[in-house]
């Protein structure tokens, strides 16, 4: 089959790789007809994560099933499934308890937990930038979608992994019906979580980052964009809220956050969040960081550890929540949302190219060239 592989930093290839196949009574094939590259490949792309070379990418994945392993009871073939991009067994204790993000039997590599595909450091699982996926326990992790997910396709693999990290970003963030909201970062991620505060009735929802189309972008749904190379960001929330703060903040960017100057600081939007929150307010955090960064300019963040303003966070009296999503937790309630007509995420969606288009598609998207807010990968077509 044809996949997106990684060869080295800022070096992806279409390539000819082994077939994906049933290894387990409880797999499921699927032959992916959407996948998307999510900022979160770019770390790996960018070669600052120990991703290994010769890896398949691709996390954010939609497609048809074709085969079924004896001991799936639930999924049939011909369905159509979105993927979360956790990989999880449904019975230990963490997915039992919802926690799907961090699964304690996927993940092979001792003293962690959590798995994924194609991500590094979450298991030996292949991506799903490529023509076909094995997915282990298929009856747990297929999201069986509606009859429209052959129109909405675009929309449905929104499901797999940013929507409902944005999502999941607001209900750590506490979000609730007439808050106002600063969400850092208006990638794909940061402007799902604009999306979703505005869905759930935040009172005023502002959206800081630097680059015009995704700005644009956050005020398409009524969002007030700040841009921080005019003025400080939070100076302009400040005024915005009349010198109180957000009532709840997102970070959406993660440990390669840069100033308008293009200088790295993997403490920067979480510092400034805390400037831009009010007292007792909250904070909610999905941006990636990681246990450490080797290739980091930051001294401190080499070993994994941020120079955080945690004196001013203890005396403004806020809380902060953060970890990846456990995409299980919504991605029904959210697809339903799509299925009603009442949420339409591929909104988003810039690029659709094809699988052999790929490697320009993340040359553009890690450029943040103009224009390329969101890229969908379409290896296949739904029979």
């Amino acid at each position: 089959m044809k996949a997106v592989v990684y060869n080295g930093p800022r070096q992806v290839s279409i390539e000819q790789v082994p077939d994906a196949r049933i290894e387990r009574p409880t797999d499921v094939l699927v032959r992916i007809t959407t996948t998307n590259i999510c900022g979160s490949d770019l770390h790996m792309y960018e070669g600052r994560t120990d991703f290994e070379t010769g890896r398949v990418l691709g996390h954010e994945n939609l497609g048809e099933v074709v085969e079924v392993g004896p001991a799936v009871d639930r999924v049939r073939v011909g369905d159509v499934v979105c993927i979360p991009f956790n990989i999880s067994c449904g019975f230990c204790v963490n997915c039992e308890t919802g926690l799907t993000a961090y699964c304690l039997t996927t993940n092979p590599e001792p003293g962690m937990a959590g798995a994924a595909y194609g991500f590094a450091d979450m298991g030996p699982y292949s991506g799903g930038q490529a023509e076909l996926l094995r997915v282990p326990y298929g009856d747990f992790n297929c999201l069986v979608l509606p009859d429209d997910a052959r129109e909405k396709q675009n929309d449905y693999v929104m499901l797999a992994d940013i929507w409902p990290t944005g999502w999941h970003a607001t209900q750590l963030a506490q979000v609730e019906a007439g808050d106002s909201v600063v969400i850092y970062g208006a990638g794909p991620v940061g402007l799902m979580a604009a999306y979703s505060a505005t869905l759930q009735s935040a009172s005023k929802v502002m959206v800081v980052d630097r680059h015009p189309d995704r700005l644009a972008k956050a005020e398409e749904i009524g969002a007030i964009a700040i841009d921080d190379s005019r003025s400080s960001p939070v100076d302009q929330v400040m005024e915005l809220t009349k010198g109180m703060g957000a009532d709840r903040g997102c970070e959406c960017v993660g440990y390669q956050a840069h100033d308008p100057q293009g200088h790295e600081h993997p403490n920067m939007t979480l510092n400034d969040l805390v400037k831009s929150v009010k007292f007792t307010g909250t904070i909610g955090v999905v941006g990636v960081f990681i246990p450490s960064d080797p290739g980091s300019p930051d001294d401190l963040f080499k070993q994994g550890e941020i120079a955080f303003d945690y004196g001013m966070f203890w005396f403004k009296g806020q809380k902060i929540g953060n970890g990846q999503c456990d995409v299980k937790r919504y991605n029904r309630r959210l697809g339903t949302l799509i299925h009603e007509g009442k949420a339409r995420p591929s909104w988003v969606v810039s690029h659709e190219l094809n699988l052999d288009d790929a490697p320009d598609g993340y040359e553009h998207f890690d450029r943040r060239d103009l224009g390329w807010t969101k890229v969908v990968i379409h290896p296949g077509r739904l029979g």
